[in-house]
């Protein structure tokens, strides 16, 4: 699974810091931060993020659904 934090209260992502690596919040989904396993999320949620962001964690490869076949 791919996976991105996404505060819902701002529409920012979850991202590492270009100056030291840590974790920041970025607007641009291209600049998010993958995550592979939701246990790396939940702790990044633990540690990175505050109440206010409303986290959510989407699955990348989830969004896209084809239609239905007839």
């Amino acid at each position: 699974m791919r996976n991105v934090i996404q505060s819902r209260t701002t529409g920012a992502f979850l991202a590492p810091s270009f100056e030291d690596g840590q974790p920041e919040w970025v607007m641009l989904l291209c600049e998010a931060a993958i995550v592979e396993d939701l246990e790396t999320c939940v702790q990044l949620i633990e540690d990175h993020t505050e109440p206010f962001h409303r986290p959510q964690v989407i699955d990348l490869d989830g969004l896209y659904r084809p239609p239905p076949t007839l």
